[in-house]
C-alpha cells in the first residue's frame, strides 16, 4: 500500500475534504479514502479530474507504486529435497494497468458479440 502523498499534501493545503474529492469522482468518500490511501487504483481519467480541481498539473500530483506483488499459490516449487521455493513476482504497475484496461477491452468486446448474437438469432 502507497499513500498518495502528494495528492494527500495538497489537497489538505487547498484546503479541500475527502468528501469533495469523491463527489468530483462521484464516488463516496469511503471508496475516495481508499484511492488515496493507494488501496484502490485511481485511473488516469480520475487524476486528471483531481489535478484540475486542484489547479495543478497532473504530474505534481501522481504517484504511482513502482511495482505490485502478486503472489500466486500455485508459484511453489520443490526442488525434491523436501525444500519448497515460494516466489514473488515484481510486476510493474504500468503492465498491471494495460493489462487491466485490456481486459475491459475485452469485456466490452465480449458483450458487443453477444448482442450480436441475440440479434442475428432473431
Amino acid at each position: 500500500m502507497m499513500i498518495k502523498e502528494k495528492l494527500r499534501n495538497l489537497r489538505k493545503q487547498k484546503g479541500m475534504s475527502q468528501e469533495k474529492m469523491a463527489k468530483i469522482l462521484s464516488t463516496d468518500t469511503s471508496n475516495y479514502s481508499r484511492k488515496e490511501r493507494g488501496e484502490t487504483r485511481m485511473h488516469d481519467e480520475e487524476w486528471e479530474k483531481l489535478a484540475e480541481a486542484l489547479n495543478v498539473p497532473v504530474e505534481e500530483i501522481k504517484e504511482e507504486n513502482l511495482s505490485g506483488i502478486v503472489h500466486n499459490d500455485n508459484s511453489t516449487f520443490n526442488d525434491n529435497s523436501g525444500n519448497y521455493y515460494n516466489q514473488n513476482f515484481n510486476i510493474p504497475n504500468s503492465i498491471i494497468e494495460n493489462l487491466q484496461d485490456y481486459i475491459a477491452l475485452l469485456k466490452k468486446e465480449i458483450e458487443n458479440l453477444k448482442e450480436e448474437i441475440t440479434t442475428l438469432k432473431s
